[in-house]
């Protein structure tokens, strides 16, 4: 008792210590959370301080999801929407700066040139109606956030509003774009400059000392050269920041044991089969491949592949073409291994078929269907009553049927007289395939597509090729339950032994092969993985330290267990990774310096033979081409020479592959031009051609960006 009277005398105590506790819980995560991303968690990137929020970047992403389809992943997408964003704000700040706008008469004229073609905005004339497109826009307003239809698609007021948007900007951009084009003309200087660069010409002299006239094994590079000459180049050592991982790969694959249970169950399916019939008590006789009465329903209840009735050619049979070809008919192939399948084929039918056909046709669509105009109105039903009514007339009196087209709907056809001519692998509507393809010359019927009816009359077929009807059973090879179970033990095994073993060790034992592979903290694919951002995120956490190891669950492949092998951070690359092709600059560096102290003044046929070299030759030297004979690419020396006069001799020069000594022999002056003005406008336009891509560049690369996209929505 006289405990719980201290706890209830000290209760305000207590309650006070578990608040302050809870409030330390909270605040700290939410530190935890602002170290860990940089900013708010909202926040997706700050570009020269315009925020870029998650949530209406999110949607933007979820619209282009919608429209791209699943071809495009998603990691992509995102990428789309925040460069897309991030040249908008770019842009918008230097469009504010010179105070370009939309006013609401251009606006105008960019819609009509956008959406003026469309019916609902043309009046009975065809003529673009600015007042039908304002009652559009007005009526979207009102019925926010639903849609109206517009064409072939519905559109809602937000994305109205959005495409006015994009609009705009666009002509924002071009207009901006002109302007700095109108001021990066080429001047007569530079005119005059580029054709001296061409039209002058040196003769020279020159002795070359190899760099490799000098043994590596005599130059030491210790690492602060290399750190050095990186410091001195920047530019080139400049890298983002990376991971590197080793990863092997557990396969969920079926086994041999596997496959051979799968070829022995398609086997027994030929056979008849007893089973008990839960309604009679009695034994029913279910009949196997060999004597079922329906070929259809016993195919698809039993395969994987539904029934097709077509005749294959050859290029449809894959590798097992020329034994099905050879198997006569009604005899059974296989089980065969195709395209990811076990297959047991049954010849049903052998046959002579073309691979070319010409058709005519005539198109009778209704409401809904493909293509369709918006101004169909004819129901399904009402479209087969014409399209038989048509057929009618052509069975008595096929001279009719060009006189006919005039109800067709395929305007492109229509002018070749509703004439189509195709191969049998060109993507056509199955139904009209099937028909010009099964059927002889000078049949004529109706058929349905998704397009609507078509009165068809097969003119010619060509190119014919034997061809099979085929019944296939086929089997997804797939691994059982219990190959999957070993796998997944497997890689439980291999991530327990790699807790205090070496992984490439580990990996070699049990004959797995090690992946190496870098990567940067927005990249998506890994190759032969495909899109596995989970990875990426796990290699880049803060809390992930060189030598930890993780397993993933990666479709399509089963499992992977990856380690985390090396670090390297945003900034100049380290003397290690750098080491093996600034090594080289840097030997060079001091062997030519070492050749230089070699060299002593004087003719060149004297450095030539002190040195063991001989004098070359190089000549019509120009600016324009740096490339020198007998040496190959030079530039530095080229243009050292071009500093010379007749006679001169050059001191030792540092070039790409030794150190050279240069006499000018000769110089030919360029003749002047009278007019520079076709150079002027040739520089002038390769100028132009290039504003876009490098004033955005230049644009971006000045921008204060603050990327948070990994830590927020990667």
């Amino acid at each position: 008792m006289a405990v719980l009277n201290k706890i209830r005398q000290r209760s305000l105590v207590l309650i006070l210590v578990i608040a302050l506790a809870l409030f330390a819980f909270v605040i700290g995560d939410v530190f935890r959370n602002l170290d860990s991303t940089g900013g708010p968690q909202d926040i997706i990137a700050t570009v020269n301080g315009e925020d870029i929020k998650r949530e209406p970047f999110m949607l933007a992403v979820q619209n282009m999801q919608q429209r791209t389809g699943p071809n495009t992943s998603e990691t992509q997408v995102k990428n789309n929407i925040y460069n897309e964003e991030l040249r908008r704000i770019i842009m918008s700040s230097e469009f504010d700066k010179l105070g370009l706008t939309v006013e609401k008469d251009k606006m105008r004229e960019l819609l009509e040139t956008s959406f003026g073609n469309y019916p609902e905005f043309q009046n009975q004339d065809s003529i673009f109606d600015v007042n039908k497109m304002s009652a559009f826009i007005a009526n979207l307003k009102d019925i926010q956030p639903q849609g109206a239809p517009l064409s072939t698609f519905t559109i809602n007021y937000a994305q109205w509003t959005n495409n006015e948007q994009s609009l705009a900007n666009n002509a924002l951009t071009q207009q901006y774009y002109n302007l700095v084009k109108a001021g990066v003309n080429a001047t007569v200087t530079e005119a005059e400059d580029d054709y001296i660069a061409g039209a002058k010409t040196l003769d020279l002299k020159y002795v070359q000392v190899p760099y490799n006239t000098i043994a590596d094994s005599l130059v030491t590079v210790t690492k602060s050269d290399i750190k050095d000459y990186i410091e001195r180049n920047k530019d080139t050592y400049q890298v983002d920041a990376t991971r590197e991982i080793l990863f092997v790969e557990f396969k969920e694959e079926a086994s041999v044991e596997d496959e051979d249970a799968l070829k022995a169950e398609l086997l027994v399916l030929r056979s008849d089969k007893l089973e008990f019939n839960e309604t009679t008590k009695g034994t029913d006789t279910v009949f196997g491949f060999d004597n079922t009465k329906n070929i259809e329903a016993f195919v698809n209840s039993n395969s994987d592949i539904k029934y097709s009735a077509d005749y294959f050619r050859p290029a449809q049979l894959g590798t097992a073409k020329d034994s099905l070809s050879n198997t006569a008919i009604g005899e059974y192939y296989g089980p065969y291994k195709d395209a990811g399948y076990y297959k047991y084929s049954k010849i049903l039918d052998k046959a002579s078929k073309a691979d070319s056909v010409k058709v005519r046709h005539i198109l009778i669509p209704f409401a809904g269907a493909t293509s369709a105009a918006p101004d169909v109105m004819k129901t399904n039903e009402e479209a087969k009553a014409t399209a038989d009514s048509i057929y009618s007339v052509l069975r008595v009196n096929r001279s009719k049927f060009v006189d006919l087209l005039e109800l067709s709907s395929d305007k492109v056809s229509n002018e070749k007289e509703g004439v189509i001519e195709f191969a049998y692998n060109q993507g056509f509507a199955p139904p009209f395939k099937a028909y010009s393809f099964d059927n002889k010359k000078g049949d004529m019927g109706v058929v349905e597509t998704s397009f609507g009816y078509h009165i068809i009359e097969i003119l010619n077929q060509t190119a014919f090729n034997n061809t099979l009807q085929l019944a296939t059973v086929a089997r997804k090879i797939e691994p059982s339950e219990k190959t999957n179970d070993d796998v997944f033990n497997a890689k439980q095994k291999f991530e327990i032994a790699a807790e205090t073993g070496d992984f490439r060790e580990l990996a070699a034992e049990r004959n797995l092969t090690v992946k190496p592979v870098t990567f940067k903290e927005l990249d998506e694919n890994i190759p032969g993985l495909g899109s596995q951002r989970q990875v990426v995120r796990w290699a880049f956490d803060n809390e992930t330290e060189v030598g930890d190891y993780k397993s993933f669950t990666v479709a399509g492949v089963g499992f992977i267990v990856a380690q985390l092998v090396d670090v390297n951070e945003e900034g100049l690359m380290s003397v290690e990774d750098a080491a093996a092709s600034a090594s080289i600059a840097v030997r060079n560096e001091k062997k030519a310096e070492m050749i230089r102290k070699k060299i002593a003044t004087g003719a060149l046929a004297d450095i030539a033979a002190a040195q063991g070299q001989t004098v070359k030759n190089a000549t019509g030297v120009t600016m324009s081409n740096t490339t020198l004979s007998g040496a190959g690419a030079e530039p530095k020396i080229v243009g050292a020479a071009f500093g010379l006069g007749q006679g001169e001799v050059s001191k030792p020069i540092d070039g790409n592959r030794g150190v050279y000594v240069v006499e000018v022999t000769k110089v030919s002056e360029a003749t002047k031009l009278e007019n520079y003005a076709a150079i002027i406008a040739r520089l002038s336009n390769a100028r132009k051609n290039n504003v876009q891509t490098k004033v955005y560049s230049a644009l971006e690369a000045a921008a204060e960006i603050e990327d948070n996209r990994a830590k927020t929505v990667y």
